[in-house]
């Protein structure tokens, strides 16, 4: 072998060795994703080996789609731990039959169950999906309560221009918050020809932020104020309201308004379209202790040093049945689904939760990796609400004793 060859081979075989060493230190993670990484940025149509190691990391690939940071508080608002609570038992089953990633459990705002599984970390983040529709919401009352929006009576139109012509003349925010607008709109999860699958992938027009345009084109079905049906476009739009209101991107607003004051602990990110608009249908990106906070807030009336960042009377609006979805006993208020016992919760698919019920002063939140969006087909959703069931049950336990 010639001088020539000897060295490229130690070359080849340096290089070889240095991409070893790369391989290990990128992680878990990281070797998970480029060993099968998703084909494009529809969640609904990925393998479910991809959706377990990307919804960890759905603000660390922006080859698939970008975030803005939303920044951490310096002053962290403290969890406590408390006494155990006895559902050791539940949480095994819910862990075995739930494809729970993570759950924290606070009573009274200490921390009395908490969690992780599927190789999730307590300091990771997760993916909200529809969960960041009630923080969404929420800022629509900041922004009453900071004098950006003037009522909930207001036309949609005068805070989105882009919408005069359409189907949307006459809507009010109300509407769109309770998601009455009339507008006909598809959130069939299993069609790729649905709203939902394919408004994302909309080209817009006239320079508009793309939920708009793709919005813009849709057909009245109904009367507004008539009908309840389920839209993440309108919660899109709720965004960029709330966005056009208040002059900053939502991640700034919910930053400035809510996640630093209240003392959030770790980084989060809230990820944007093409157009560098917040999706405000989902996709927060936050610890599970954080999504925690989040609820403890809420049920703390919405309050920061004493002071409720909210209008009077704006939490117990949101949180309870405003319009029937047929389904009882759910309702639906605010982007808030609401319960016959006066608990309410924010939900996403693919099982994701902050679960809060005042009476026993009760937050629950959790992720999960479900094998369908709905997680109706191998029971993830019924084990979900059994856990549930089985932690209030166990607080009235011991309220009883």
């Amino acid at each position: 072998m010639g001088s020539w060859q000897k060295y490229a081979g130690m070359g080849v075989g340096g290089f070889v060795a240095l991409l070893g060493v790369v391989w290990v230190s990128i992680g878990p993670d990281w070797r998970a994703l480029l060993s099968d990484p998703p084909s494009g940025d529809d969640v609904l149509f990925w393998s479910q080996d991809q959706r377990d190691t990307a919804f960890r990391m759905m603000d660390r690939v922006p080859f698939l789609i970008e975030s803005r940071e939303i920044k951490t508080s310096s002053s962290v608002r403290a969890l406590p731990n408390g006494d155990a609570l006895d559902i050791d038992a539940a949480l095994d089953t819910y862990f075995d039959e739930g494809r729970a990633v993570s759950v924290v459990v606070l009573h009274n705002g200490e921390v009395r169950a908490e969690r992780y599984g599927l190789g999730f970390e307590p300091d990771e983040r997760w993916t909200s999906f529809s969960v960041a529709k009630s923080l969404t919401s929420t800022l629509v009352g900041a922004a009453i309560k900071d004098g950006y929006i003037e009522s909930l009576d207001s036309p949609v139109t005068d805070y989105i221009e882009g919408l005069k012509g359409s189907g949307y003349d006459g809507v009010t925010i109300r509407q769109l918050l309770t998601m009455t607008s009339g507008v006909a709109w598809n959130e069939d999860y299993d069609d790729p020809n649905s709203d939902v699958a394919q408004f994302s992938s909309h080209v817009p027009q006239n320079d508009l932020p793309i939920v708009v345009s793709y919005m813009q084109t849709l057909d009245r079905a109904h009367a507004p104020g008539t009908v309840w049906n389920y839209s993440t476009g309108e919660t899109n739009l709720i965004g960029i309201l709330v966005s056009e209101a208040t002059g900053q991107t939502l991640a700034d607003y919910l930053t400035e308004s809510i996640w630093q004051p209240y003392g959030m602990e770790a980084k989060a990110s809230w990820l944007i379209g093409d157009d560098d608009v917040e999706i405000s249908g989902c996709c927060i990106q936050a610890t599970t202790r954080d999504f925690a906070r989040f609820g403890q807030f809420i049920l703390d009336g919405g309050k920061i040093d004493g002071e409720s960042v909210l209008p009077e009377g704006w939490l117990d609006d949101a949180t309870s049945r405003q319009v029937g979805i047929g389904f009882d006993p759910w309702g639906y208020g605010y982007q808030w689904w609401t319960f016959s016992d006066g608990a309410f919760g924010a939900r996403g698919i693919f099982g994701q939760t902050i679960f809060i019920d005042p009476a026993r002063h009760l937050v629950i939140a959790n992720n999960s990796s479900w094998s369908s969006a709905l997680g109706n087909k191998d029971g993830e959703r019924d084990a979900r609400e059994d856990f549930q069931r089985a932690v209030q049950d166990a607080i009235d336990r011991e309220n009883a004793g």
